[in-house]
Parts: structure tokens; C-alpha cells; sequence
């Protein structure tokens, strides 16, 4: 399996400053050749804390990337992985919270994050980013984990209504402002050629699905120049539409 992939961000029209953090990873080993990570973080809190968070989780995950995963490969098992990446958000839920309750500040992050291994991967999941899947058509892939989601999942709420109530930022959970997680995770194959894309809500909330299909379906992202170039002209519309949140977009591509 051949990776390419990118990553953009902005801090859009409003905020002083971006809480919005995204990396990705290709990497290679003898037995399963070019692995990818692509892990994407929103943060939340006053001033640059938000910040904060989200860049110090993005750090622990390229930290396990290049120390603790070389010696997983030696024998892969994906149970263990991933009970790797649940240890990984929960101590980084920990850490954060103390140092909150040390400066007394609040702050969190989302996190959502894939490995991809051979034709495998991993999602681990935390808060409202999201994760897609798109070739033929394009698949939300996580569960967002707001009020409003659990208000229409229960049927309190119709999506309509979801669009315009003022609570659709209002988390469930988020690393370092819970004091427990339970991180969704998720396990598939790769299909060939299939483009994985992750977002912050601030890209997606005034974006229509086929907009988003249409600007990164396989045939239309086609090299890293190319990713770039789509994720920057959509988080322009973005901006132009009067977003007011910071605004991150990331792309994995899967060639065979």
C-alpha cells in the first residue's frame, strides 16, 4: 500500500488564534512497507489553551509513532494496538485535566485519529471532529459525540433543527475536560485507491456532502499538490460563508 496525504488549516475569520492541530505520517518497515498515520485535534479553552492541548496531543501521538510502534510491528496484533491508543488518549485526558486544575483553567481537545497498516486500520475517536470515507460516494465514518447528536439519535431533535440550535458545539466528552473517556473505535479494511478525509467541525458545518465528494473523490486527488490545492479553495468557501470557527482539513490517500 502507497500513502500520500495532506493536511490544511486556518484560523478563519474570527479567532485570534488557531486551536485547530493536524499531522500527517508516512513512515515504512520491511514487512508491511509505507504505514500512515493522520491524527487531527480542535481544541477548546480561553486564550491560546486550547492550543495547548490539541498540539500537546498531537505530539504524544507522533511520539508514539516513532518510539512505540516500531516494536509493536515485530508482532502486529490489533487488539494490542489497539489498547495502545486507548492508553495513549486516556493518559493525555489525564495529564491535561491536571494541568488545568494546576493553573485552574479549562481546557480539552477532540481527537480523531487513524493507523493504517498494510490494507488494515485503526480510527480512535473523541468529540465532534470526523472521519469520512470517500471513493464511490463519501461515508461519515465516526459518531459525533455532542448533545445534539445524542438528541436526534433519541429523537428528540430533527437534523433541521440540529442546523440552527445554539448547543450544536456542546460536547459530550473531550480529551482533558472529562473526567473519564470512552473513545469510539473503529477497524476496516482499505479499499484501493479510497481517500480517508478528517475535519474539524469548523470545516464541515456549512458544507454540503457532495461538495466535499466532489473535491476529494479519488479521481480529483490525484497527488499531494493537488490535495492541497482542494482543501485550501474549500476552506476559502468556508471563510466566505461567514464560518466563525477555526477551520482543518485532512487528507489520506490509499493507492495499491
Amino acid at each position: 500500500m502507497h500513502f500520500i496525504g495532506s493536511a490544511v488549516t486556518d484560523k478563519g475569520n474570527v479567532k485570534q488564534t488557531n486551536q485547530d492541530c493536524a499531522c500527517v505520517r508516512v513512515g515504512s518497515c520491511e514487512q508491511f512497507g509505507e504505514i500512515a498515520m493522520v491524527v487531527l485535534c480542535d481544541g477548546m479553552g480561553g486564550l491560546d489553551k486550547g492550543e495547548l492541548a490539541s498540539a500537546t496531543v498531537i505530539r504524544a501521538f507522533c511520539a508514539w509513532f516513532d518510539n512505540t510502534l516500531p516494536l509493536c510491528l515485530a508482532k502486529l496484533s490489533w487488539n494490542e494496538l489497539s489498547g495502545e491508543w486507548d492508553r495513549l488518549v486516556k493518559e493525555q485526558n489525564y495529564l491535561i485535566g491536571q494541568f488545568g486544575k494546576a493553573n485552574n483553567v479549562n481546557l480539552g481537545t477532540t481527537v480523531t485519529a487513524m493507523l493504517c497498516i498494510g490494507d488494515n486500520y485503526q480510527i480512535i475517536h473523541i468529540g465532534d471532529s470526523r472521519a469520512y470515507e470517500i471513493n464511490d460516494s463519501i461515508r461519515q465514518m465516526t459518531e459525533d459525540q455532542t448533545f445534539i447528536a445524542r438528541e436526534i439519535k433519541n429523537g428528540n431533535m430533527t437534523p433541521e433543527q440540529a442546523a440552527k440550535d445554539p448547543r450544536r458545539n456542546m460536547l459530550l466528552q473531550c480529551v482533558g475536560a472529562s473526567r473519564a473517556i470512552q473513545p469510539q473505535l473503529i477497524r476496516g479494511r482499505i479499499t484501493k485507491n479510497t481517500v480517508f478525509m478528517f475535519c474539524s467541525d469548523g470545516f464541515r458545518h456549512v458544507l454540503t456532502d457532495e461538495e466535499m465528494f466532489l473535491s476529494f473523490k479519488p479521481d480529483n486527488v490525484t497527488d499531494v499538490v493537488n490535495m492541497e490545492q482542494n482543501s485550501k479553495r474549500l476552506v476559502e468557501s468556508v471563510k466566505s460563508r461567514k464560518e466563525r470557527d477555526n477551520i482543518t482539513v485532512a487528507l489520506l490517500k490509499c493507492i495499491v
